[in-house]
Parts: C-alpha cells; structure tokens; sequence
C-alpha cells in the first residue's frame, strides 16, 4: 500500500482509498480528496510537514497524518 505521503515532489498520484473514521475521514474527503481524483505533489515544508498539493484545480494542505490516509497508486 503507498500512501500520498510517500509520494515524491512532482509527481503525481490517484487515489484509491482514504482510510480513518469519523470526522477525520470526511473532512479529507469535504476538501474533495475522493477516490479517482489526481493529485499533484507541489512542494513540503522544510520540515516535512504540511504538504501542499494540487486536486481538482485548487491547491491545498495536508497534514503528513493526513496524508498518510489517503493510499494512492
């Protein structure tokens, strides 16, 4: 299983499941990281959290706990 937050800066990834419960779960999924949709690894603070990303269009955040949910191919 590789995750987003093992992805490398510039490259790209799908999603394939996000994982957690609750209110974890849908609050990545409300920012629109759903199953299907690229995203883009843009950059990583210096040190190494947040990430900021590119999904549909708008870039965004995350958290290295957060990023660590969502598996990705």
């Amino acid at each position: 299983m590789k995750t987003l937050r093992e992805t490398k800066i510039g490259g790209t990834a799908r999603v394939v499941k996000v994982h957690g419960e609750g209110a974890v779960r849908r609050r990545i999924m409300d920012m629109g990281i759903t199953r299907g949709v690229e995203i883009k690894i843009n950059k990583v603070a210096p040190l190494g959290d947040p990430l900021e990303v590119t999904v549909r269009g708008y870039e965004l955040s995350l958290r290295k706990e957060d990023a660590a949910r969502i598996e990705v191919e």
